[in-house]
């Protein structure tokens, strides 16, 4: 049996540990039940988990992939004990709650724990709904590796939520594997920084795959969370009804029935679901380019009791939001208190000699000039110019001459061999867009035509060579063009602050951005691009789409200095962050 050290020295190389050797397995995850003044206990640290024909090193809450689910009641505290026994200093930021600053889980709120070491948290739990927790240093790493876990907030009103026969709390993640591990971090810099590491593997719960079972007619009400690096899912079941019923941070406005819900890097969803048809049914994830299957629910034919089918049908309008929808009317068309604009800054540097310019996503897109992607916007990257003759392939060139065979000017390298893999009978019109489609050149590719949403990672190679160094992601005020940390904003303990969020198209690389807020406050969403919010609830993200303009009003609660940033794992290791101060 080998030794700590002899890992170290075998495994570490400057990346963080995928050894599993003498690590304990994985446990099924645990729903804990806290009352009002309880203590927990909490311990990070590693195990290994099957995931698929794959077995890795991942880290965990209590040994589960999510962590335990604290089921507490509203108006209630807790303490919990945090013990640090993982491989890197680390905090726990306990996202959506509005706490007491002190324990909010950042490296400005509280010393880091360092290996070995242990912090308590006093929580406290003001508003119903469904929040979680995660770590808040090399939160790209932690949150892949597997630490995460939720918070059920019961109300304290009875009749808050409409009625159902059972719950279900689903994780929903992806991770990225390769050659039967998950694929390696650096410690010193965060990678795929430009659009955030996208999973080739999809994690339901903690697992490859789910099993669920429901009686006919029972409806569940399925509490969604997306855990993900950068991943957006849009999620949905093939053959049972839908009712969205809640956000981040409590009930919605007006019920109402959906095909699919979408969720954000670290946005939560509250559907009830009603399975009034035997059988198999699927839980899937859907974007325009591709359907993943998630999980599966087995239907069978005894019927459920009680019977809640006719109390499904009804969609609530909920008082307390319609009276925010009446005190929101004062501050849809004055000026807003901030502007933040959200901007990429790639600087991927210049390889010696004659270059071109690509993009790494349209690679049909090359140009002798500097600019931008006619198709995404995106900065075209420099990459070394060769030169070929299309008529003799084996002519290659450093500069543009002229062939010596046939006397044919040289054309980029890059052209002719996309010309030659495209070459054939010649297809029509139809068989063109087809093939356009298929590589998601009118699809995933196109803003308009994927919502602003990058759902996949379509430049793979050039993704995971960018770093802090190369991608900076800024966050910007443009009253005073402060920049990520030189954000320097005051409010009060009451304030209501209008915050228009701009995802500006001019900028090397435009994407979509959820941005959290952590507790100083919540906040309702006012409009996006000048359009009225249609049904509102209390959120701490939001999705602000590619090219997208969001308005919305902060409720100041908690005094404190408290962040805001992009919660793409990486965007937001890379700088993408601020921090503001609220007085009491």
């Amino acid at each position: 049996m080998s030794s700590h050290s002899d890992h170290n020295g075998i495994e570490n190389r400057g990346d963080f540990p995928t050894d599993v050797r003498d690590l304990p397995e994985s446990r099924p995850s645990e729903m804990v039940s806290l009352a009002n003044g309880e203590e927990f206990d909490l311990r990070i640290a590693p195990m290994v988990k099957r995931l698929g024909d794959a077995t890795v090193r991942m880290l965990a809450y209590n040994g589960s992939v999510p962590g335990p689910t604290m089921r507490v009641q509203q108006g209630s505290e807790v303490v919990i004990n945090v013990t640090n026994e993982a491989d890197t200093e680390a905090t726990v930021h306990w996202h959506g709650l509005r706490l007491q600053n002190a324990y909010d889980g950042t490296h400005e709120t509280q010393t880091p724990m360092q290996v070995g070491q242990s912090f308590t948290y006093r929580l406290q739990f003001h508003d119903p709904g469904l929040y979680w927790y995660h770590p808040h240093i090399r939160e790209d790493y932690g949150q892949e590796m597997g630490l995460y876990g939720n918070i059920v907030v019961v109300p304290s009103d009875p009749g808050y939520w409409p009625p159902v026969n059972r719950e279900e709390l689903i994780t929903l993640d992806d991770v990225l594997l390769e050659n039967g591990q998950i694929a390696s971090f650096s410690r010193t810099e965060t990678t795929y920084v430009a659009m955030g590491r996208f999973g080739n593997t999809m994690l339901i719960g903690g697992d490859v795959t789910v099993e669920l079972s429901a009686d006919l007619g029972e409806v569940v009400r399925f509490y969604f969370t997306n855990t993900a690096n950068t991943r957006v899912f849009n999620v949905g079941f093939d053959r049972a009804r839908m009712k969205l019923v809640g956000g981040d941070s409590g009930r919605v406005e007006q019920e109402a029935f959906v095909t699919e819900v979408m969720l954000a890097p670290s946005e939560r969803i509250v559907v009830d679901v009603l399975f009034d048809q035997p059988g198999l049914v699927t839980l899937e994830h859907r974007h325009p380019e591709r359907t993943y299957p998630l999980a599966t629910v087995t239907v069978r034919e005894t019927p459920a009791a009680p019977e809640l089918s006719k109390q499904f049908e009804v969609r609530r309008t909920n008082a307390d939001m319609t009276a925010e929808r009446d005190r929101l009317d004062r501050y849809r068309d004055v000026a807003p208190d901030k502007t933040l604009a959200f901007v990429a800054e790639m600087d991927m540097g210049a390889p010696d000699g004659p270059v071109v310019y690509t993009c790494p996503m349209h690679s049909e897109v090359i140009t002798a000039d500097q600019g931008r992607c006619p198709h995404c916007g995106m900065k075209l990257v420099a990459v070394a110019a060769t030169y070929t003759c299309p008529m003799h392939p084996e002519v290659v060139s450093d500069s543009p001459d002229r062939c010596p065979q046939c006397g044919m000017k040289l054309m980029p390298s890059e052209l002719v061999s996309q010309a030659q893999e495209h070459h054939g009978d010649e297809p029509t019109h139809a068989q063109h867009h087809g093939t356009d489609q298929q590589h998601g050149h009118t699809g995933g590719h196109d803003h308009a035509a994927t919502g602003g949403i990058e759902w996949e990672d379509d430049m793979v190679d050039v993704n995971r060579i960018t770093t802090p160094a190369n991608m900076r992601w800024k966050l910007v005020d443009r009253s005073t063009g402060g920049e990520n940390h030189a954000i320097d904003w005051h409010f009060k303990v009451g304030d209501q602050v209008k915050i228009r969020l701009v995802n500006e198209m001019d900028s090397d690389h435009p994407m979509h951005h959820p941005f959290h807020i952590h507790g100083a406050g919540r906040f309702l969403v006012l409009s996006r691009d000048g359009t009225a919010e249609p049904n509102l609830v209390w959120k701490d993200t939001v999705l602000v789409r590619t090219g997208e303009t969001v308005d919305i009003l902060l409720d100041v609660t908690n005094p404190g200095l408290w962040m805001a940033h992009c919660h793409i794992a990486e965007h937001h290791e890379s700088g993408m962050m601020f921090s503001f101060t609220v007085d009491p």
